[in-house]
């Protein structure tokens, strides 16, 4: 056995595992010397930081006590199920983060069952315990049923539990005798994960993440699993379509703190980064070049939603982004599918559109912010669910959503579900706060975060994870108020604003450039309002009492990018350009809106 550690870390999203690897690196003496003292390294990405989530999976190693604990960061959300999967197969035990009030949540079980299911052995990590009304005890115990409900092994029942506060940078055994330190997580890790054994043979290593540097291109980043790589030997990489192609490692490194550093070589049980393999994908083996063994592929979810994404040609197109043509969405979409597992692209019939298929509204708006901040002005159209027919039968995707929230909001919450075709499953009382489980279609949770967040003051902790394809449940209805569609181009007034207040809720402000067609408020009845926002006060001579009264504006509702995406209609895009988010009708001009509305209304 060797003195390395490979540790994967589970939680659900904000119960705390960023600050808590954080606090393990200063443990090791590995904070970086032009660091902030208490800024995340982690979540170095700024989309990140600013929605307080891991998005991507890292690797950062750590020394303690002569021991190298390679830690792997995977996130928390099931829409990134891809990155999950393959972050596991390079662990030999993983740390359960758990908060100690609000208990294991549905993404901890979601990713808790892959390590489950590979045979990792878990450590529990009780965190928060400095919260009040937290209850670690009662957690341990729901942590443990879980692990039975997942069908776990004796040997994983049997489970130490760490509690602590790493925000507070103490860990313990006991949580009622706080500590100085975090050591009780780094002696349980050394104590209860296995080493890895060194398994002797010819090298084979599968590619499990992507790394890039500009200098040297594509790295390679995976755990070697059986033999010994070492530096500028021969290898043969074996593909997804069964070739095998020779190649030579031009660089070998390990992962030491938060960088790579170089390496002559590395045995079975470590995890390494290769430079200089060309024209490989994630699931590829790195074999021996005389006797190639392919290993087993990484079986990786479906994606259960889509979206049209096309190129910007309404009359604002270029003001903004650097890159507007399809050359260059396309080759940023397939640049994203070399390192993204779980997303697909699909050609249409247009020229300038694409399919894209992910695991869910999020995983597809964090690409489309990644766009945008790099330049790019695209359109994207509704989100859309991915159908199926089984036996001859159209099924839709389903979700497990769980809802925990006040006790005065919980009717609100089940009235708003089942009108979303929802079940409840469960429903049970947390100290002063009401927990509900439902099962409901993927399209039900379309634009559901934002009601649920309105109708309980933003009291309401709200997750969900994909269950499994059932049978077509029937008609949703989602947004039944219509649109206020601009007549013409030019700039808003907060004169004809003003006038138009008592129609519906604006989206935009006074003296915001608009154009026609333009998505600009949402009307309160049910049918769309073409209306002139670009009006402006008829100076004269004239004057007459009470005509010259100050324009009131409501503040407008501002849309963020996952809002405008599940706001929008069926025949409606959002337009995203680098300083933009604006939503328009896919058919600008009004005539032949009424046009097309009349054709399809005869044929109904």
């Amino acid at each position: 056995m060797q003195k390395i550690r490979n540790v994967a870390i589970i939680a659900h999203v904000d119960h705390g595992k960023t600050t808590l690897v954080d606090k393990m690196l200063e443990a090791g003496n590995l904070f970086r010397e032009n660091q902030e003292m208490g800024s995340q390294i982690l979540d170095s990405n700024d989309l990140e930081r600013e929605r307080g989530i891991t998005i991507l999976s890292k690797n950062v190693s750590i020394n303690y006590n002569g021991y190298k604990i390679n830690i792997i960061d995977t996130p928390g959300h099931s829409d990134f199920g891809g990155e999950v999967e393959r972050v596991l197969n390079m662990a030999d035990g993983c740390l359960l983060l758990v908060d100690a009030f609000e208990g294991p949540m549905p993404q901890t079980r979601f990713v808790l069952q892959k390590a489950i299911e590979i045979g990792l052995k878990p450590i529990v990590v009780i965190n928060k315990v400095d919260k009040p009304n937290c209850r670690p005890d009662e957690v341990q115990e729901s942590v443990f049923e879980l692990m039975c409900n997942l069908d776990a092994t004796e040997d994983q029942l049997d489970f130490p539990t760490v509690f602590g506060s790493a925000k507070q940078g103490w860990m313990s055994l006991d949580w009622n005798e706080p500590t100085d330190n975090i050591n009780a997580v780094l002696d349980s890790i050394i104590e209860h994960i296995p080493g890895p054994e060194i398994v002797e043979g010819e090298p084979q290593m599968l590619i499990t993440s992507l790394d890039y540097n500009s200098y040297v291109g594509r790295i390679a980043v995976g755990r070697v699993l059986r033999g010994e790589l070492t530096d500028g030997m021969e290898v043969a990489l074996c593909q997804r379509d069964g070739k095998v192609v020779k190649q030579k490692i031009k660089e070998l490194r390990t992962f030491e703190g938060m960088g790579q550093v170089h390496t002559d070589s590395v045995k079975s049980g470590d995890i390494c980064a290769i430079v200089g393999l060309d024209g490989f994908e994630i699931g590829d083996t790195v074999s021996d070049p005389l006797n190639p063994e392919p290993l087993p592929r990484i079986a990786i979810d479906e994606p259960t939603m889509s979206m049209l994404f096309t190129i910007n040609d309404s009359p604002f197109f270029g003001k903004d982004g650097k890159f507007v043509t399809s050359r260059h969405i396309n080759e940023r979409l397939q640049h994203e599918l070399q390192k993204n597992l779980a997303l697909r692209v699909e050609k249409t019939e247009r020229e300038e559109a694409w399919n894209v298929f992910g695991r869910g509204v999020l995983h597809l708006s964090v690409l489309i912010e990644e766009m945008r901040r790099e330049g790019y002005e695209l359109q994207v159209g509704q989100p859309q669910v991915i159908i199926k027919t089984i036996d001859g039968v159209k099924c839709e995707p389903i979700e497990s959503l769980t809802i925990n929230v006040p006790e005065e909001y919980s009717s609100k919450m089940i009235d708003m579900v089942t009108r979303r075709k929802g079940e409840m499953t469960m429903m049970e009382t947390q100290n002063d706060r009401i927990h509900l489980e439902f099962k409901i279609p993927s399209r039900g949770i379309i634009g559901l975060r934002t009601n649920v967040l309105t109708a309980s003051a933003g009291e309401a902790i709200m997750a969900h994870r994909f269950l499994d394809y059932e049978p077509w449940k029937g008609e949703i209805v989602r947004r039944t108020n219509g649109s206020i569609i601009a007549m013409e181009s030019g700039t808003a007034y907060a004169y004809a604003i003003d006038k138009l207040q008592d129609r519906g809720k604006f989206f935009i402000f006074p003296q915001e450039d608009v154009y026609a067609g333009q998505v600009v408020g949402e009307h309160s009845k049910d049918k769309d309002l073409v209306v002139n926002v670009t009006k402006s006060k008829k100076l004269s001579n004239v004057r007459a009492s009470g005509s010259d009264e100050k324009a009131k504006i409501i503040p407008p509702v501002v849309f963020s990018l996952e809002e405008a995406l599940e706001y929008i209609k069926a025949d409606e895009y959002v337009e995203i350009t680098p300083n933009h988010l604006r939503m328009r009708k896919i058919v600008l001009d009004e005539l032949e809106r009424k046009r097309i509305a009349k054709a399809s209304g005869a044929e109904d």
